[in-house]
């Protein structure tokens, strides 16, 4: 499954009980239609990522950057601290497309997407053992 759409925070690198680190990070996906009395709807949809290879990724996937990503979507639920029942969108990410950042100031590791410049691709091997979705700390 692929999905394209903003970081809506700066990535964080987590390191876990196992001394495995985990790249976590939300984006933020936007769909438009027309509904039967034709307005026009936007309807945004927020998934919560993971990303396992390499935690140097982090450095290139801040707020507003435009990725797409590849990789398999859940859904999560929960008791909060508070007693609410909550629920998720989670999307474990298998290889990473960074197509542009918001901010104006260029890294070396950063591409914009234009018709000279390639897209910056990360790619993940599948999920190794013991790093399946009950690890994923969200």
């Amino acid at each position: 499954m692929n999905i394209i759409g903003r970081l809506t925070r700066d990535a964080e690198v987590r390191t876990l009980s196992n001394k495995k680190q985990v790249v976590n990070f939300s984006i933020a996906t936007n769909d438009n239609y027309r509904n039967k009395q034709g307005e026009r709807i936007e309807q945004t949809t927020y998934f919560e990522c993971a990303y396992w290879i390499s935690p140097k990724v982090a450095e290139i996937l801040t707020k507003g950057t435009l990725v797409e990503l590849s990789g398999r979507a859940y859904t999560s639920a929960w008791i909060g601290k508070d007693g609410e029942a909550h629920a998720g969108l989670n999307f474990h990410t298998s290889q990473i497309k960074v197509h542009s950042s918001s901010s104006s100031s260029s890294t070396e590791n950063k591409s914009t997407e234009s018709k000279n410049t390639p897209r910056k691709e990360i790619s993940n091997s599948a999920p190794q053992k013991g790093e399946e979705d009950d690890d994923i700390p969200f």
